[in-house]
């Protein structure tokens, strides 16, 4: 049984000017749903190490990712704002080069900055202007999108490279390096490891293969769409095949966590580095078993953003505690910058710092949570101008999956034409307190509201807006006002000094 959240009171959270600042590890795990680790009761995947983090850490069992996608939850990862302040709607819709990210803040502390992995919040080549190099990072080895076994990158913006093995074991061994160096500089690091892993297509070692040799008997009937291996376009495999794939994936991007654990702890650095792991986005539908939440990938219910969110920080966490409180990726660079004693960027932002709430005890948060997923079909119906030079905007590290007759990933994003009422449409929700209102628009004209009382029905399964309107209304007028706050962001108001 884990200790109460109030046994945070009993330790020190806020930093004394004297303590040297802590060193930040951030992993994201790509297509990881919540309901897919040990921890959180899943049947089969086998996820030791996480398992034990949660036991000894920080356990965040609310923890949604900004978007019900990857590179909107990116975007929110890096800025601490909602990604539709900033164009990057979808999956390939880049970020805008104004955007402060939490690297450029880490630098001004006196961070060294890497980041290590999947970036699909632009081109990673040097010329592009939204790079982890331009946007903050001192060093990367990075790809524009997803990857599987004997990955390629481009190290520091160059051409791309094919690195033999499975990618995370790769992308955490890059880390140890870079990590060892930052040390031996004096100065303290911030790593970002972004996994390819889950995503589909999967590619497993035998070893971890094996551990799941059984699920495909156990799902011989149910067939799923996903990549296939051998020609890069959509193919129809068995689930239990494909699950069988998708859960070594998993093991082994834990057991390289474990990997980077253990060098911390034997080369010094583990008590005063704060270790952080989510996921980007609910389990995508190709890899989907069952859930105790309603909804998958790409969904604003609850399935497609609850995802695993864990945090180890020996000096400021001693002790294991599970807390309720509801978080997001969004939170990250807020947290940070309240760690770090730096000022936060002038302009609106949508996380919140959650230290002073975790040294409080509290489960409740000051503000809501707010999803949209924009409508950019009417977006790119109303020809906007490009936002970057598209030429900046290819992307130059090759996948296995081919889209648009290229297996590399290419990015887009767009200046905003002159706001209309029509622009808030798309997928929308706020999450405050107990209640959620979700906002979806019906293709006959109008939209659906439903409402959820998440503490009491986490599944979603019923709609209490019938009986519940004036909670709609008042939660229906605060995401609107947001929404009118987002666009305004959006129409590039918050470069403009």
């Amino acid at each position: 049984m884990k200790p109460s959240l109030a046994l945070l009171l009993l330790f020190p959270i806020l930093l004394q000017a004297a303590e040297p600042l802590p060193n930040l590890i951030l992993m994201m795990g790509d297509d990881h749903g919540w309901e897919e680790t040990g921890y959180n009761g899943h049947p089969y995947v086998k996820t030791p190490v996480l398992d034990e983090m949660a036991a000894t850490g920080l356990r965040l069992d609310r923890f949604h990712a900004a978007h019900p996608s990857c590179s909107p939850t990116r975007a929110s990862f890096l800025t601490g704002r909602h990604p539709n302040r900033m164009g990057t709607f979808a999956p390939g819709w880049s970020f805008r080069p104004e955007e402060i990210t939490i690297a450029h803040l880490a630098t001004k502390a006196g961070y060294r900055c890497g980041h290590f992995g999947k970036w699909h919040v632009g081109a990673v080549k040097k010329e592009s202007p939204v790079s982890p190099l331009a946007m903050g990072f001192h060093e990367c080895l990075s790809h524009d999108n997803f990857f599987e076994l004997n990955p390629s990158f481009s190290r520091n913006g160059g051409p791309p490279e094919v690195f033999p093995g499975e990618s995370s074991a790769i992308l955490v061994d890059e880390t140890i390096r870079f990590l060892d160096r930052a040390r031996d500089e004096g100065k303290p690091f911030l790593a970002v490891i972004w996994f390819g892993s889950p995503h589909e297509p999967y590619q497993g070692l035998p070893e971890d293969l094996a551990l799941y040799d059984d699920l495909p008997a156990k799902y011989p009937d149910k067939m799923v769409k996903l990549t296939s291996n051998e020609t890069g376009g959509q193919t129809t495999r068995p689930l239990g095949d494909v699950l069988r794939e998708r859960y070594a994936e998993i093991t082994a991007m834990d057991r390289a966590i474990g990997t980077l654990r253990k060098h911390l702890a034997g080369s010094g650095l583990k008590e005063n580095t704060l270790v952080f792991y989510c996921g980007d986005n609910g389990t995508s539908p190709d890899g989907f078993r069952e859930s105790p939440h309603r909804g998958m990938k790409a969904d604003f219910y609850e399935g497609g953003t609850r995802v695993p969110g864990l945090i180890e920080w020996p000096a400021r966490f001693p002790k294991p505690i599970a807390t309720p409180l509801r978080a997001s990726t969004g939170d990250l660079l807020p947290t940070f910058a309240g760690i770090a004693g730096v000022p936060l960027p002038d302009r609106p932002l949508d996380g919140i710092d959650l230290m002073p709430l975790l040294s409080a005890g509290t489960g409740e948060r000051p503000s809501p949570l707010y999803f949209w997923g924009y409508d950019t079909r009417a977006l790119i119906a109303r020809k906007p101008k490009p936002y970057l030079d598209p030429e900046l905007q290819k992307g130059t590290t090759p996948l296995v999956k081919v889209a648009n007759g290229i297996a590399t990933r290419n990015f887009q994003n767009y200046r905003q034409p002159a706001i209309v009422e029509g622009d808030i449409g798309g997928a929308r929700s706020i999450i405050d307190g107990r209640y959620k209102l979700l906002v979806q628009d019906q293709k006959k004209g109008g939209a659906k509201r439903e409402l959820f009382d998440l503490e009491a029905d986490p599944g979603e399964k019923t709609d209490l807006a019938a009986q519940k309107p004036e909670v709609v209304e008042d939660l229906a007028t605060r995401l609107r006002e947001w929404q009118d706050s987002v666009l305004q962001s959006l129409s590039g108001a918050d470069y403009v000094k």
